[in-house]
């Protein structure tokens, strides 16, 4: 059976970083990084059940509780998507510093859209994947567009987002709608599995159609039938996780393979 090791680390703006290892009970294939949703975290089900099941196929996965949430210290409303960004790159380096250098990146939803930007800047990722992700980071403000012109007037509002009132700051909607990712994609040199579903109500699965489109080869789209966007059934984050522990099989290096190669 894996294991799980609870563990934290430093984020960006000296806040520390709740997260979870899920560590397979035997040899590991690979490491990952999981960076979850929005206003979700690393006990949601996609994260928390694709990452368990993951370890049982020999891919260690760290999965991490943004700032302000779950046992993360620092408040939700000061992150951005930039913020959200360096952390997966902090999650990276903390892992390597653990002698876990980590192969594979994977995000869900807006973590799906924080991956495909962090990847560039970390050589050491044979791999990413997107579930449910949005092709522009500016498609969550659709979330509060009813507040829009408050935030822009005062600077913040108060905003229900899946029952939990959330402060949603200017400073948050400017940075979504601000990035653009298709450089990021074109240039990922990375082998690229794009996972969605075709009843997603929350991220239109044409999302999926425009990173793929966008991305090089290597690149594989499946479509999650039967799934909602925040994965909420077993049975799709266990096929999840089944199909990325095959479709990543021939791409991952584990980390004594790593460490060999720089020797």
């Amino acid at each position: 059976m894996p294991v799980f090791e609870s563990v934290s680390f430093p984020g960006v703006n000296n806040t520390t970083l709740a997260g979870t290892i899920d560590v397979p009970d035997g040899d590991v294939r690979a490491w990952a990084v999981f960076c979850h949703g929005f206003t979700l975290g690393k006990n949601s089900a996609a994260a928390s059940r694709i990452s368990k099941a993951l370890a049982g196929h020999g891919i260690g996965v760290l999965r991490y509780d943004a700032a302000g949430l779950g046992g993360s210290s620092g408040a939700w409303e000061d992150g951005t998507f930039s913020t959200k960004v360096a952390d997966v790159r902090s999650a990276v380096e903390f892992m390597r510093g653990q002698g876990h250098e980590v192969s594979l990146l994977i995000g869900h939803s807006l973590g799906g859209a924080a991956v495909l930007a962090a990847a560039g800047s970390l050589p050491d990722i044979d791999a990413v994947v997107t579930i449910a992700a949005p092709f522009r980071p500016s498609h969550v403000v659709h979330l509060f567009e009813d507040e829009r012109d408050t935030i822009l007037q005062e600077g913040s509002a108060k905003v229900d987002l899946g029952g939990r009132k959330m402060e949603i700051r200017e400073e948050l909607m400017s940075d979504l709608e601000s990035h653009d990712l298709t450089g990021c994609i074109r240039e990922l040199h990375r082998p690229l599995l794009v996972m969605h579903s075709p009843t997603d109500n929350t991220v239109g699965i044409d999302n999926a159609s425009e990173i793929f489109s966008t991305a090089r080869h290597p690149r594989n789209f499946i479509s999650l039938e039967g799934s909602d966007h925040l994965m909420v059934d077993r049975a799709q984050t266990s096929r999840a996780a089944d199909i990325i522990a095959a479709w990543s099989a021939v791409y991952l290096s584990s980390g004594a393979d790593k460490a060999a190669a720089g020797s």
